[in-house]
């Protein structure tokens, strides 16, 4: 069985498809691109696809991975062109290569997240950043399958900095927006974008007018210079990839 590494993106009003609208998606676009997907074994078989780490429904993201087998080798540059037309523009298949050994989601504990807040000074949004850093720990709450659940925000949180220029939202008119970069480790449980907002709220009561507007840069490995490594690179030796 031929195994092949997926980075996909969800662009523009796309960010709100669910990841179970993705993947039903996804499928269709397997049967039109008649990709000789492999099935499990038994009674109600399911195609062999493994998703890694979904961004939440509403967030944009350039840095989405899945791994597929297949029955038959195909070559992972005509695949990503296949899947790629037979998805709505918005979800993207950006990257494609040849799967080697380990586990793709082994090589994701950390995401680098773009955080828009439309009508927030830049200067204001220094003033709730310096002050969530300088906390010990943020507890902040959110609704989980296992009910209200109360965690620190503070300790996954690497990276935290506001852009230094000013900018218009994305799609929106001429207005101040802070721009903020975060990088946050992978922890139990999982601490998201909304959570570290939910912590600027806490210690600063910073509320932004309108929602936030949430994008994914990146996943992967996080190195010692808090940079990510893309998952896909190890697999790249030897690989024929695709890409735009």
């Amino acid at each position: 069985m031929q195994r092949i590494r997926l980075r996909y993106a969800k662009r523009g009003p796309l960010r709100f498809t669910s990841h179970r609208d993705f993947a039903r998606a996804f499928e269709r676009a397997l049967r039109r691109a008649a990709v000789p997907i492999a099935f499990s074994q038994g009674f109600t078989p399911h195609p062999k696809i493994s998703y890694a780490s979904a961004a939440p429904t509403g967030v944009g993201s350039e840095a989405e991975y899945l791994e597929i087998g297949l029955q038959a080798e195909v070559d992972p540059a005509e695949l990503r062109v296949a899947l790629d037309a037979a998805l709505s523009p918005g979800l993207d298949i950006i990257d494609a290569v040849l799967a080697t050994e380990g586990s793709l989601a082994d090589r994701i504990n950390a995401s680098r997240w773009l955080i828009e807040l439309p009508g927030v000074e830049p200067a204001v949004a220094q003033q709730a950043v310096d002050a969530f850093l300088a906390a010990e720990e943020v507890q902040v709450e959110r609704m989980t399958k296992q009910g209200r659940r109360s965690f620190d925000a503070r300790s996954a949180v690497t990276v935290f900095a506001v852009s230094k220029q000013s900018a218009a939202p994305s799609e929106g008119a001429a207005a101040p927006c802070a721009i903020i970069d975060l990088v946050v480790r992978q922890v139990t449980p999982a601490v998201r974008p909304d959570d570290v907002l939910s912590g600027l709220r806490v210690v600063a009561g910073l509320e932004p007018p309108v929602p936030p507007r949430v994008t994914r840069l990146a996943q992967g490995t996080l190195t010692p210079q808090g940079e990510i490594v893309d998952p896909l690179e190890a697999d790249r030796e030897g690989a024929t990839i695709g890409g735009r």
